[in-house]
């Protein structure tokens, strides 16, 4: 059967990679249809907001159980079962009567997004030898890259020609040509022994991340009142039983014997701080170019486009030079220049031009390309292989948890800090703390960039 997988592989890879590439279009093209989706529900911001979040929530919160289902229920089980989920869903978006349906619909779509984030990765890493994963896994990042950079411009065009029903639509003809091709091309992948599914470690994780999620994303809508400091501590609570009870179970949804692998526990870290930094430079870098530059939105967005263009470009070519040379130095050297680019920022002023903005994000990019591919094949390659699927999925809770706490850092340094410089006046005050959090970028980035590190494989891989 290995023989036959290699045989297919590059073929396997194209199938999933249709697949996954659906989740990050869909996490980037409904921002750009909030607006008139709140109008046609006459619905309030706070409201409103609630489309994404329940999708960033419940896609965040389930990606540990999703990779554990994986190993004992099969990686293409998995992964078809999500694929027919985000199908079904995205159709079921599209006819939404009302809101209130949107929202459950989109928290279900999150669902299928999760299982394919999460199987896909586990899925290459099983089909490609070591010396070709890096190059598969970087085309994996080019892909996720790709569908983050054309979410804006397909939901702008679809929205303004179609209506915002057809953001959603459009997943069903891609989804069912992804899955009938990944039903023929998959072959089945099981962990070395039947195992039962640990459903309180995995209803644990599952409140444990999610209340952490909804904690830190609200926390500076609320301002941090009690309320939001509650569900932080609750969070804390729910981690730690989670935590007792994985040591404590024979059979737990995730080993955390794992995290005694040097380059397992060194490169999930790395990418926590890494996406922290990316999503503190992503989140704020438009309130630059708008609010201090003056840029309209569409100037603004073209401008930010050449962090995923450049990671595009970058990814692929990462993962084949880390085939050829090991991991451990290109994701150092990648979150090196990620650092570098952050200091870069904090140059920039309102009387700065759009390229300087431009190449200061493309060497982000470059960075991030250098760091992703060679990182997560340093993860998923330092696992045995009945584990992958939980290793896929810590790695991809990883990155979205970094995500979330990447944007609320960032939020809460440039409004605690503006209100500290309010003196020098508005626009001085907006420039002090934006480069305030910048610099906490930086340091977040630093950090990274000693846990490349330890990232290395052993020898005999």
């Amino acid at each position: 059967m290995r023989d036959q997988q290699y045989a297919n592989r590059w073929r396997i890879l194209t199938a999933v990679l249709l697949g996954s590439i659906m989740g990050p279009i869909d996490a980037s093209v409904v921002y750009i249809a909030i607006p008139v989706i709140a109008r046609d529900f006459g619905a309030d911001p706070a409201t409103i907001g609630w489309v994404s979040m329940a999708y960033l929530l419940v896609l965040g919160s389930l990606l540990l159980a999703f990779g554990r289902m994986g190993d004992i229920f099969g990686f293409k089980r998995v992964f078809l079962t999500g694929l027919l989920t985000f199908v079904l869903t995205s159709a079921l978006c599209g006819l939404a009567p009302n809101l209130g349906a949107l929202i459950l619909l989109r928290a279900l779509q999150a669902g299928g997004a999760g299982m394919m984030m999460a199987m896909a990765p586990a899925i290459i890493t099983a089909v490609f030898p070591p010396q070709e994963r890096g190059r598969a896994l970087g085309m994996n990042g080019m892909v996720i890259a790709l569908g983050l950079a054309m979410g804006p411009s397909l939901g702008g065009l679809l929205v303004d020609t179609l209506g915002w029903r057809a953001i959603f639509f459009v997943n069903v003809p891609i989804g069912i040509a992804a899955y009938l091709w990944c039903r023929h091309l998959l072959p089945e992948f099981r962990g070395e022994k039947r195992q039962r599914f640990d459903w309180p470690g995995a209803v644990l994780a599952f409140c444990g991340l999610g209340a952490l999620l909804l904690a830190v994303s609200r926390g500076e809508a609320y301002n941090w009142s009690w309320p939001i400091l509650a569900l932080g501590l609750a969070a804390l609570f729910l981690l730690c039983w989670f935590v007792v009870v994985e040591k404590r179970s024979p059979e737990p949804m995730l080993d955390l014997k794992l995290f005694h692998i040097r380059a397992f526990a060194a490169g999930n870290l790395a990418a926590l701080l890494n996406f922290m930094t990316q999503y503190v430079i992503v989140f704020l870098t438009p309130f630059l170019l708008q609010q201090a530059m003056g840029l309209s939105a569409g100037r603004a967005g073209a401008t930010m486009t050449a962090f995923p263009l450049t990671v595009l470009v970058v990814a692929p070519l990462a993962g084949a030079l880390s085939d050829k040379i090991g991991q451990r130095g290109l994701a150092f050297t990648g979150s090196l220049i990620c650092t570098l680019a952050a200091l870069l920022l904090t140059g920039l002023g309102q009387h700065s031009g759009t390229g300087d903005v431009a190449w200061r994000l493309s060497l982000f990019g470059l960075g991030t390309g250098l760091f992703q591919s060679p990182n997560n094949s340093a993860v998923m390659g330092s696992v045995p292989r009945f584990r992958l699927g939980i290793a896929g999925g810590v790695l991809a809770a990883t990155r979205n948890v970094g995500m979330v706490l990447g944007i609320a850092l960032g939020g809460a340094i440039l409004t605690a800090r503006q209100a500290a410089y309010l003196h020098l006046g508005p626009s001085a005050a907006f420039l002090a703390a934006l480069r305030e959090a910048y610099l906490a970028a930086v340091l977040v980035s630093l950090v990274a960039t000693v846990a490349c590190l330890w990232t290395k494989l052993p020898r005999q891989e």
